[in-house]
């Protein structure tokens, strides 16, 4: 507890601060207390980069409850690349500082605040910045957790001091010569903060010539934990959830990491991997993952070729034709050992790789290789989301290409769709091998929609030369779309305001 601490009375009536450490990433090692004053508090703040996701808040989730105000604190910047101008401390600072007041506006009214942190909220931890802020103006208690530093030490099974040996706790952030005198003068270390340090961090053990027993540790205590010699990892697999241990010289040599349940059993596994419709910025965070830790690439020629190139990386590019081909040599590939991404461009399982791999993976001979699919944003949502929210209601979403399905099937189920007054995404909507399937979809359309439906075409959206525009069901000429566009028919409640946005309304007359 901070030494600032005292009884709410005396502070009149204001709200209470917790820093409440969540353990290194096993559920199971949140302790009985956080729990318990994680499930009680008023307000439940939490740290994240940019892209929304907290590690924090995913370990906490089984003990929050309704109605509990949540704050989000998004981090303005995660590198040193900034047009701030007191640059990157500046920028992390004045955030600190606007989080800071956030929060002391919730204790200022009596309510109790929980700020969650990942392992231990005093060590190397996010938490202390609120904590040095806030801590001598308001009842404070410091909750500890277990530390990414013992997570790892039991996920390898290696003492990390004995007797009288000193631990040395270093960020990897340090320069090499500096980390190599420090880790040549002391027993054991713990190297924290890897990531796009880690070449670095690397030369620094082989400088100080204990690299015959450093060991790496992924996301300790994790279900995605990886245990290995030091010398053995590649550097562009380094997340940033990851530390160097320099065990006790105590423990016998030749002693084999710990690894997770099963991972010795099992080491490849094949990931259906979504890129989203375009941008990069549209790839998500687990996405973006998953790419970096295969060892194989497995997809259609151009959507492999919006993947950033790594040489550890072999790539498969096939044509977009041969799906079953495709899914069965992917999953050889994992059978074999490695860890293999399979790339869709949008969601993969929207009329992409997924439900093909699902279903090559039924055959005996792949019984027992792992697939998972990691979602992706999807064309229809991209489209949509230009224009306003033409998706806003119920609607469906069709692929207008008889490849695998016949013609009159298409028709059928657009004709019913239609009927339903549903909005519609048109996915593969006219290509060259079948350009008069569009015109006769719009003529299908036009038996139970009126010529005035607002129709949304987007080409290329989130790439170099995306098109967006807005017409009517009568008016759309079939010849100004492609394989690259995506068409969104609205139905009898899709709305066009006067400043040109497009939406569906949510409620029915009468």
């Amino acid at each position: 507890m901070s030494g600032a601490a005292r009884g709410s009375g005396e502070q009149g009536g204001t709200g209470r601060l917790y820093g409440v450490g969540l353990g290194p990433g096993d559920p199971e090692l949140v302790t009985v207390k956080a729990a318990r004053l994680i499930g009680a508090a008023d307000v439940v703040a939490f740290h994240a980069a940019r892209h929304g996701r907290s590690v924090a808040r995913a370990l906490a989730e089984p003990y929050l409850r309704e109605g509990q105000v949540e704050e989000l604190l998004v981090y303005p910047v995660t590198t040193e690349t900034t047009d701030h101008p007191g640059g990157y401390q500046g920028a992390i600072d004045e955030f600190y500082e606007s989080a800071a007041a956030r929060l002391a506006a919730h204790l200022d009214a009596g309510r109790d605040v929980v700020v969650l942190a990942e392992g231990d909220p005093l060590f190397y931890g996010s938490y202390m910045h609120m904590h040095k802020r806030l801590a001598h103006r308001y009842p404070t208690e410091v909750v500890p957790g277990v530390t990414s530093v013992s997570g790892a030490a039991a996920a390898v099974g290696r003492p990390l001091v004995e007797r009288d040996e000193v631990l040395t706790v270093l960020p990897g952030t340090l320069p090499a010569d500096e980390l190599a005198a420090r880790l040549a003068a002391t027993d054991s270390a713990a190297v924290m903060k890897l990531g796009r340090t880690f070449p670095q961090v690397r030369e620094a053990f082989e400088r100080a010539g204990v690299m015959d027993r450093a060991l790496y540790v992924e996301r300790a205590t994790t279900d995605r934990q990886r245990c290995l010699p030091l010398a053995d990892v590649d550097p562009a697999s380094v997340p940033y959830f990851s530390l160097a241990l320099l065990p006790s010289p105590l423990t016998p040599q030749g002693t084999e990491p710990a690894r997770p349940s099963g991972e010795a059993a099992v080491h490849g596994e094949v990931v259906v991997v979504g890129l989203g419709p375009g941008a990069r910025s549209w790839t998500t965070p687990e996405a973006a993952e998953a790419l970096s830790c295969a060892d194989d690439l497995v997809g259609y020629g151009p959507y492999l070729d919006r993947v950033a190139a790594n040489p550890r990386q072999t790539r498969h590019p096939s044509d977009n034709r041969v799906e079953a081909d495709r899914a069965a040599h992917a999953l050889e590939l994992a059978r074999s050992g490695r860890r293999v991404a399979v790339v869709s461009s949008g969601d993969p399982g929207v009329f992409a790789m997924a439900a093909a791999v699902l279903e090559v993976a039924e055959r005996p001979e792949f019984a027992g290789v792992p697939v998972r699919v990691v979602p992706g944003l999807t064309a229809a949502q991209a489209v949509a989301s230009r224009v306003g929210a033409p998706l806003g209601h119920d609607f469906c979403v069709m692929s207008l290409s008889d490849v695998l399905k016949p013609w009159e099937v298409i028709v059928g189920r657009l004709r019913h769709a239609a009927a339903a007054d549903l909005v519609i995404a048109l996915y593969n909507p006219r290509s060259r091998h079948r350009p008069h399937q569009l015109g006769e979809a719009l003529q299908v359309l036009l038996e139970t929609r009126a010529p005035e439906t607002v129709v949304v075409v987007g080409r290329d959206v989130g790439g170099s030369e995306e098109t967006v525009r807005v017409t009517t069901l009568g008016s759309l000429d079939p010849a100004t779309v492609d394989m690259r566009c995506l068409v969104l028919v609205g139905s009898s409640q899709t709305r066009v305001t006067p400043s040109g946005a497009v939406y569906t309304s949510r409620s029915y007359p009468g």
